[in-house]
């Protein structure tokens, strides 16, 4: 196993909230209070600032058996939608050992749609709610590890969902509050994430060029990335179950930038009978999950007319990526079984990428699915591979 330490001294659930429950004997907790942000957009030192933090006892298994330790951070970043300043909440893990020489390498993890209420941060579970196994295996390699809950999630304010500069904001500074909890920690990171994290990643590496100075970012890896959905309600896109349960997720980020958008205009009848369940991540709504899984029509999650399909699109086109050209490889993995995101979808998003000048490498697994976990360690070894300088096969032609 390559040891990134040694070498540098040398949805439908992971993405419509269908989370994973606590373990037996351990209690959802309450969101931690955290101020409100305060004045303008944080500069300098202050992005990455932390302001609380507190190492946690309990931790999970596979973290506890490589020795790892956990730290719940708050950290001040950059309002996405307002420009201004923001907190956001997250988990900074740290291997067994000493740094090596240089300082540890660090990796940003985005994690896929969990939910849209305050239970919803991963932070408040031993397993971020199943992320975790996007941790162990560089904790395992002797690196640093981030988790961002992201803006909006256990912090104040609305979750700014799938909009890219606060996840990019999110990503990013999350490796500088990383930085601040454990000093030994490097300027060399990776990004990795799945599904509404790969968009976040994807981001991410496309405002590392501004917005993370002072860091050197070796690679971004997007795991079944949401990064053009502008083609989800074209009159040729299947409505499957997938799509129609990620439908309320669509409109609480539509409507956290465009506030006169009514929810009525996209989920009618079964499913805003039961928006509650679908859009939380609580025990007790788990089982209201699948009481309600029962009864969905996915024609209740179709816009009701053209006005309101529009004006989705024209959300959804302005979070879509690429937006930019970034100077850092790029890994983009697809199944080609996503009945979420349409692999057409994303294979176009690449090609304009490459167009771009990106350094982009894709992989295509036909017997995969959306956020298949079998695409973990693939996109963990592309990022240890940057880590070790090895050169990339990327898959543009030019």
């Amino acid at each position: 196993m390559k040891s990134i330490g040694l070498a540098a001294a040398a949805l439908v659930c992971a993405v419509t909230a269908c989370a994973p429950a606590a373990a037996p004997g351990e209690s959802t907790p309450a969101p931690a209070a955290v101020p409100a942000p305060e004045g303008s957009a944080p500069q300098g030192s202050e992005r990455g600032e932390i302001v609380s933090s507190m190492l946690l006892g309990q931790v999970d298994i596979g973290v506890a058996y490589l020795g790892g330790t956990a730290t719940k951070i708050v950290y001040r970043t950059t309002d996405g939608l307002t420009g201004g300043a923001a907190v956001t909440s997250g988990t900074v893990f740290v291997p067994k050992g000493s740094a090596p020489p240089g300082g540890w390498p660090i990796v940003s993890v985005g994690h896929g749609t969990t939910g849209v209420t305050d239970e919803c941060a991963p932070s408040l579970y031993p397993n971020l709610l199943g992320t975790i196994g996007l941790v162990t295996p560089f904790l395992e390699r002797g690196t640093v590890v981030v988790v961002t809950d992201y803006q909006g999630l256990g912090t104040p304010g609305d979750p700014a969902y799938l909009d890219r500069d606060a996840a990019a904001y999110d990503v990013i500074d999350a490796v500088r509050a990383a930085r601040n909890v454990v000093p030994d920690v490097g300027t060399r990171w990776g990004a990795i994430g799945t599904s509404q994290g790969g968009q976040a990643v994807w981001a991410a590496a496309e405002r590392s060029g501004d917005y993370g100075d002072g860091l050197q970012l070796v690679g971004a890896a997007a795991l079944s990335p949401v990064a053009d959905m502008t083609r989800f309600f074209a009159p040729e896109t299947e409505q499957t179950m997938a799509r129609a349960l990620l439908v309320p997720f669509l409109y609480e980020g539509l409507h956290s930038a465009d506030p006169a958008a009514q929810r009525e205009d996209y989920i009618r009848g079964t499913f805003a009978d039961n928006v509650t369940a679908l859009t939380a991540c609580s025990d007790l709504l788990g089982f209201s999950k699948a009481d309600a899984g029962a009864v969905l029509d996915p024609a209740d999650a179709v816009p009701a007319g053209k006005e309101a399909a529009d004006r989705m699109t024209r959300w959804l086109e302005s979070v879509a990526l690429p937006t930019r050209r970034t100077s850092v490889p790029l890994f983009v993995h697809v199944g080609e079984r996503d009945d979420l995101i349409d692999p057409r979808w994303t294979r176009a998003a690449v090609a304009k990428a490459c167009g771009l000048g990106d350094d982009v490498e894709l992989r295509s697994e036909p017997a995969q699915g959306h956020a298949d976990l079998a695409a973990n360690g693939i996109g963990v070894d592309w990022l240890v591979e940057r880590f070790l300088n090895v050169p990339t096969s990327t898959t543009c032609t030019r």
